[in-house]
């Protein structure tokens, strides 16, 4: 049964309060749901070893049981009570990239209740980086348990606000330290396939995971709700708005110009038209949509020469411009490069697939 009551309770983020944690903590150990911050986006997390606590993860969410969580544990050497054999990779990419937005998916042991992985014999794990989310793990003396504290299908909540728009009434305690510093979901690394495949790109870049295993490849593969997932973030609808939305790629002139045509278009149709761009592009748009301002909500991803802004402006910026109320948004993402990748895999299953590659005659996922 959910809860009726959510309590909110404030941290500092480089020094949290030893009686939120204390109670953050305990209440992981009865059994409770905790939202509190990650570097990446906050999480909703349970006693990862406590399967009937895990399922109120998914009942809080809507959350399909295919798909499976991220454990959250404080150091590497927690590894050995959740994984049945550590593959020779995780020790170097322990030390470049943990603390951090880097999630492994490994071999499990049985230990690890069936509600975490979706019935699979693989666990996914991560070290975060932020100070309140490891005090609040360590002090509970359990791995966490914690995908994105959001309601399914939604924009990840990249501030206590966002939680409790989706999960007010729905958790037992949201711990606040404000905004997230990544703002998109780490990135899931399969270690128990030759070559190594991310499975969902995020806070750690591809080209960085290169630099110690040349050989991993980018999954490209979209996965149905009723499916077993090996990683979360594999949908093909997720984090999106309840606006219709679709995604513009290609040179930045065809995509400018396309987004012109398909804006005046639909205002033509007596549609609200929404606009979520980089600044650069965004302001091209609207000089050549000055005389139709009034009908357009436009939001800003930031410049596109600062990715790092983009991605942790990201959920904030298609949550504030679908409360506007568009029928339609029309979206113009970033260079496919580092962080850039996974702004676009975002806003690739925001849009569900209707990605229209301009200059090109077809358009899909």
């Amino acid at each position: 049964m959910l809860p009726r009551q959510t309590r909110v309770l404030h941290a500092d983020q480089a020094r949290p309060s030893e009686a939120v944690i204390a109670e953050a903590s305990a209440l992981l150990r009865d059994g409770g749901l905790v939202v509190f911050p990650t570097e990446t986006v906050y999480g909703l997390g349970a006693n990862a070893l406590d399967a009937a606590a895990v399922r109120r993860i998914f009942e809080a969410k809507g959350r399909p049981s295919t798909d499976p969580l991220i454990v959250h544990v404080t150091s590497v050497e927690d590894l050995p009570a959740l994984v049945r054999h550590i593959p020779a990779a995780v020790a170097p990419l322990a030390a470049r990239f943990w603390p951090g937005a880097l999630t492994l998916i490994l071999p499990k042991r049985p230990e690890v209740p069936d509600e975490v992985t979706a019935g699979l014999d693989t666990v996914a794990v991560r070290v975060p980086s932020h100070p309140v989310a490891r005090a609040i793990i360590a002090a509970a003396g359990c791995p966490v348990a914690a995908p994105s504290a959001n309601r399914f299908s939604r924009p990840s909540p990249t501030d206590a606000a966002h939680v409790l728009a989706d999960l007010d009434g729905r958790v037992d305690l949201v711990v606040d330290a404000g905004r997230t510093d990544i703002g998109l979901e780490s990135t899931v690394l399969d270690l128990t396939v030759t070559p190594p495949l991310v499975r969902r790109p995020g806070g750690v870049s591809l080209e960085a995971l290169r630099e110690l295993l040349p050989d991993v490849q980018l999954v490209s593969r979209v996965m149905h709700t009723g499916e077993a997932q090996v990683s979360p973030g594999q949908l093909l609808r997720h984090y999106a708005p309840k606006a219709h939305m679709t995604l513009l790629d290609g040179p930045t002139d065809l995509v400018r110009a396309r987004a012109v045509s398909m804006a005046r278009a639909g205002l033509a149709r007596g549609l609200r038209i929404g606009l979520l761009a980089p600044a650069e592009d965004l302001e091209v748009l609207r000089r050549a949509l000055i005389a139709d301002t009034p009908a357009l909500a436009m939001r800003s991803l930031g410049s596109r020469v600062e990715p790092d802004g983009i991605a942790r402006e990201l959920f904030e910026a298609i949550r504030a411009l679908d409360a506007q109320r568009p029928d339609e948004i029309i979206a113009i993402g970033p260079e496919p490069h580092g962080i850039g990748l996974a702004v676009l895999d975002r806003l690739t299953r925001a849009s569900e697939g209707r990605v229209i590659r301009c200059g090109a005659e077809s358009s899909g996922a």
